[in-house]
């Protein structure tokens, strides 16, 4: 079987790439980065480190690369012979291999009637679907109707933890033991793809929503609180009681809403939120508190990680959250010189206003509750 995947980044080597090999598919990795390409021909496998105590490592083999810069003719036709299409390149970059993989799926039309799935291991909501609207806005209508019955986009929620790393062996990558990936069953065409470790759903949003609200809010949150309190990596942010106690109190808020809106298990959610804790606190995983705590203008998004668990959890449970709006309160504050957001954050609150500034960022009410809290909880830290 071969999988054709987009992205040989750290993810997807160290995440992706690794589940592929253990499914027993032969991966070819596209990408742009030529000592990254030509290193994976030339080796034809690399190694993954899990982040613990163990330090245990896997060899993944029967790899190779192509550069989709130099070589798109190699990249058309690996995807006419696939099994599987797989990305892990960013959100942003999924529109512009939209072109690329419309021509492989061209020449798959005219070589066999075989069915593929394209999916999106992006760290956002609706990556595949967004990946075949860009692929469908360069076909025909002839095209699209073809298409349609024979190609699958069924959207996925992914979570693994892979820091940045430099490491002496450049394809070697570091990932956390943790690893979830879902994809929603109802859009496969044809027969599903045997990948050891996804796990297929009937409505995906769900999923989507526990791991952004949970994973998403708590890393963001980490971050915040550690830059607000002087710490320098996540994990010894998670070291700090007070910090814990103030992300552990924002994932119970969500959790809340998320319970009730969704009928998850109360005390399995919450076993949820303990493993996402632990995995924060992982001594292995050295994340520097400014990685993750960048682009702060995105992360306080009317539906990003901060503030739509806030205002969800005030419309399903009835009353201002406390720790989500602190945390909103400690994105504010963040003023980190070298982010380039964080300083426009910073200016636009000295120069139109507190106020002014979160109904810009966050398109709340300024009238709302929601707004008074944060103003209330900012000018407490």
């Amino acid at each position: 079987m071969l999988a054709v995947h987009f992205g040989a980044g750290n993810i997807g080597r160290g995440f992706i790439g690794n589940l592929l090999y253990h499914s027993k598919y032969e991966t070819c990795f596209v990408d742009v980065n030529s000592e990254i390409v030509n290193l994976l021909n030339e080796k034809n496998e690399y190694r993954v480190v899990l982040a613990e105590p163990t330090q245990e490592e896997v060899t993944i083999k029967n790899v190779r690369a192509i550069n989709s810069a130099s070589n798109p003719e190699q990249v058309i036709a690996a995807i006419a012979e696939a099994d599987l299409v797989t990305t892990a390149i960013g959100p942003n970059i999924l529109p512009l291999i939209a072109g690329l993989i419309a021509d492989g799926l061209r020449k798959r039309v005219e070589q066999t009637d075989k069915p593929l799935n394209i999916i999106a291991c992006e760290n956002m909501i609706g990556g595949s679907s967004l990946l075949k609207e860009k692929i469908f806005e360069k076909l025909t209508a002839d095209e699209q109707s073809q298409f349609e019955g024979r190609f699958g986009f069924p959207d996925s929620a992914v979570d693994r933890i892979v820091p940045n790393q430099v490491n002496v062996d450049k394809l070697m990558v570091k990932v956390e033991p943790f690893y979830e990936w879902v994809v929603e069953e109802p859009k496969i065409i044809g027969e599903k793809p045997p990948v050891k470790g996804i796990t297929y759903v009937q409505e995906l949003v769900p999923y989507i929503e526990r791991k952004l609200f949970t994973v998403n809010t708590g890393h963001a949150l980490a971050a915040y609180f550690g830059y607000y309190f002087g710490m320098d990596t996540i994990n010894h942010a998670m070291e700090n009681k007070q910090i814990l106690e103030l992300v552990e109190g924002a994932l119970k808020e969500s959790g809340a809403f998320l319970v009730e809106k969704y009928g998850f298990n109360e005390e399995e959610h919450n076993k949820y939120i303990q493993k996402i804790i632990g995995r924060f606190s992982n001594s292995y995983i050295v994340d520097e508190v400014t990685r993750v705590a960048r682009s702060p203008i995105r992360k306080l998004g009317p539906n990003d990680r901060l503030v739509s668990p806030a205002r969800q959890y005030q419309e399903i449970v009835g009353k201002n959250p406390e720790y989500l709006l602190k945390g909103i309160a400690a994105a504010l504050m963040y003023g980190f010189q070298g982010d380039e957001e964080a300083v426009q954050v910073q200016a636009a609150i000295n120069e139109q206003g507190l106020e002014t500034t979160i109904e810009k960022l966050t398109q709340l009410d300024g009238t709302s509750s929601l707004v008074k809290g944060i103003i209330e909880q900012y000018h407490q830290l």
